[in-house]
């Protein structure tokens, strides 16, 4: 266990998170390296020797420390805007390891991807199929494109992380698909490469995604009767963690599961974990700041807030809390960690049990997902600073924002 409880401490690997709070402050993310390589190649040497590509869903966390130690690992990545791609250009990744997801690419977006010669686009519409060949064609290059098809399955997850029933705004209906291949094989410009498709996020339950699965494979074997030929199939990701109570699908069974499905065919197996890779290789620390004590609620306020982590109030996310140092001789009292923004709907956790004093340092845990990539600056608060651990080693690979960070591209009017 990279993170871990040791004689009543809370580590990061090797490093008390107590140390951690007092060199940094808090709030502050916390990164453990060696549980980020595990969760990686638990994928790659799942596969063994049979030809494939893990891109990370750069979205999960963007940080180009956290993208430098994929690209080290062979990683391949899996983006959704032209951002994403230059964070990925700027830690060493690999562009034609590279594939554009999203529905909503831009002109200048596809033309810097293509500038950058990336693996592949993952097409999500008609429109963009032909903004893609136009854009191409004026650069005078070849643009690889899968189309990301919409399988009609459900995915059994949060209704905003769901993303492959016929009502959500992704991908192309499966019984266009044809229709549509048709036309990107004659489109000048565009060589369709690829299949892709993702169901949603925070899976937590294989059959949704082996009927997804099937369901490709199938349309694969009746593109290549139609002479379109299918160099990859892009199976997604979405694979889910534990925040609670769930019961995760390991890495191990959902390649065995794609291993299956595939059967003998040879294409080239591309999947796109994220929250599977980085989730629980972080924390999110916190000082209590006042504890308030009511008729009907107590509360404990701390220095973090849902500017900081945005999952608890925006799906109603739960995350484990708990005290870094443990507490036995102490009563518990029920408790909402809260943060100083004003908003009834800033919440880190709610009817929580815990022993705690003011001064004392809490961990949010399963936060190295969807934790910093959706922060943000409300109520002019800078951003968490981000500690890479390595062992007994901690780096800095994002300051802390300054007051002065929040308004240095603003100007007043003449």
């Amino acid at each position: 266990m990279t993170i871990n409880t040791k004689t009543g401490r809370l580590f990061i690997e090797n490093k008390a998170a107590s140390d951690v709070a007092k060199e940094f402050g808090t709030p502050c993310y916390v990164y453990s390296k060696n549980s980020i390589k595990t969760n990686f190649n638990r994928f790659k040497d799942a596969f063994g020797e049979r030809k494939n590509l893990v891109c990370y869903a750069v979205k999960a966390n963007s940080n180009i420390a956290i993208i430098r130690i994929l690209a080290d690992l062979g990683s391949g990545f899996d983006i959704v805007s032209g951002g994403e791609l230059s964070r990925v250009l700027a830690a060493g990744g690999d562009p034609s390891k590279t594939v554009f997801s999203g529905v909503g690419k831009t002109h200048a977006e596809i033309h810097y991807a293509l500038e950058q010669k990336i693996k592949c686009f993952n097409v999500e519409s008609e429109s963009e199929l032909h903004r893609i060949s136009t854009i191409a064609r004026e650069l005078g290059v070849e643009a690889n494109i899968s189309l990301r098809v919409n399988p009609d399955v459900d995915a059994k997850t949060h209704p905003y992380i769901s993303t492959g029933l016929k009502e959500n705004k992704f991908g192309v209906d499966v019984d266009d698909a044809m229709r549509l291949y048709k036309i990107a094989a004659k489109l000048p410009n565009i060589e369709p490469t690829g299949i892709d498709c993702h169901i949603g996020s925070q899976l937590t339950e294989i059959a949704p995604m082996r009927d997804a699965a099937l369901k490709m494979v199938e349309l694969t074997d009746a593109l290549i009767a139609e002479n379109i030929v299918i160099d990859h199939i892009d199976f997604g990701g979405g694979l889910g963690i534990q925040y609670q109570d769930e019961t995760p699908i390991h890495q191990e069974l959902f390649v065995k599961m794609l291993l299956e499905a595939m059967g003998s065919r040879e294409q080239e197996i591309l999947i796109e974990p994220g929250r599977s890779i980085v989730g629980n290789s972080g924390l999110l620390l916190t000082t209590v700041e006042y504890l308030k004590h009511g008729p009907n609620k107590n509360f404990i306020v701390v220095d973090a807030a849902m500017n900081d982590l945005a999952r608890p109030s925006l799906y109603n996310a739960y995350h484990h809390i708990d005290s870094i140092i443990e507490e036995k001789n102490r009563p518990l009292k029920r408790y909402d960690i809260v943060g100083p923004i004003c908003e009834t709907g800033d919440f880190l956790g709610k009817d929580r049990d815990l022993c705690v004093n003011e001064g004392d340092v809490l961990a949010i845990h399963s936060v190295g997902a969807y934790g910093m990539t959706m922060s943000s600056n409300y109520n002019s608060r800078g951003r968490a600073p981000e500690i890479l651990i390595d062992d007994t080693r901690a780096h800095v690979i994002r300051d802390r924002e300054s007051i002065e960070d929040l308004f240095s591209n603003e100007q007043i009017a003449p």
